[in-house]
């Protein structure tokens, strides 16, 4: 049994196209064609249906596909070890991240990671929560960043507070205050993240038994500040997306100091590769040396 079949499959899964995942793999289109249709014969069924816009699962290839995945996990701990075994370092690491994250913990943390293992390539899979959450249920990424609690079902390595902040457009009645209380935000225009990022935002506002009027929802955390900078509404955010762009909002801490917890959750502990553990290991150092503090795992309903 080769596993190159394997590979050729996963990878045309993962990128929705034959073509494309030829170009990865450095191989002709007819040779990933190939590589699938002998799958489907040895297989007995069909796996991909293939459109305009590129290839979707058959019902049976989505049933086989985490089996799929599964091999190339086993695969790629394997070669990692091998590697350790022989005083080589290789692998790839598959991060989940999110906005903030990547803009200001990623850069330094893979910077001083490849810094000490340059032959360990690192992919980013940016989403938000809850597709952060499918990807470590389903195995496409090796680790992620989340927003504690999680689910109860993943291993979670406490890092950091961060506060949610009320912001505000210059001149807002309320920019004089020392802090916001939530009764006097109940009525005001309010700007949402989009659905799958606002569970931070969710939470603090049903802490504080306040809805204001949801008047625009963004994908975007920094769209929202721009659209709060121009007097558009105001919004709840995390300190971290507000680092070095306070003067173009106002933003206040909120009356109770709501904070959020963050994290990296992994599905199961005894199934990360060497290479991943090395990551996780400097992403802890990078912030302790930052004078980032632990903190506690929050439980479910806090």
């Amino acid at each position: 049994m080769s596993l190159i079949k394997y590979e050729v499959f996963h990878k045309v899964v993962e990128l929705g196209s034959l073509t494309r995942a030829a170009e990865v793999l450095g191989l002709t289109q007819s040779g990933v064609s190939h590589a699938i249709h002998s799958l489907e014969t040895e297989f007995g069924f069909t796996l991909l249906t293939r459109n305009r816009s590129g290839v979707r699962l058959t019902d049976n290839g989505d049933r086989v596909l985490a089996f799929v995945r599964e091999m190339m996990q086993v695969q790629e701990r394997l070669k990692q070890e091998v590697a350790a075994i022989n005083g080589l370092e290789t692998g790839t690491i598959r991060i989940g991240t999110f906005t903030s994250i990547s803009v200001q913990w990623l850069p330094g943390i893979i910077r001083d990671f490849l810094a000490s293992h340059p032959r360990i390539d690192v992919n980013l899979y940016e989403g938000d929560y809850h597709e952060i959450e499918e990807w470590l249920l389903s195995g496409e990424i090796d680790f992620g960043f989340v927003s504690m609690p999680t689910l109860d079902s993943f291993e979670v390595i406490p890092l950091k507070l961060d506060r949610m902040l009320c912001i505000l457009p210059p001149g807002h009645r309320l920019e004089k205050e020392t802090c916001i209380r939530y009764g006097d935000i109940a009525n005001e225009p309010f700007i949402m993240p989009k659905e799958g990022s606002d569970y931070d935002v969710r939470r603090v506002l049903r802490k504080g038994r306040v809805k204001p009027p949801v008047k625009f929802r963004a994908a975007d955390d920094y769209a929202i500040v721009a659209m709060v900078e121009n007097g558009l509404g105001i919004s709840i955010l995390p300190e971290m997306i507000l680092r070095g762009r306070r003067n173009e909002v106002v933003a206040l801490e909120l009356e109770d100091g709501s904070c959020r917890s963050l994290g990296i959750a992994l599905n199961a502990t005894k199934n990360v590769s060497p290479a991943t553990r090395k990551m996780i290991d400097c992403a802890r150092s990078w912030l302790t040396d930052g004078a980032l503090a632990a903190v506690p795992k929050p439980h479910r309903g806090d």
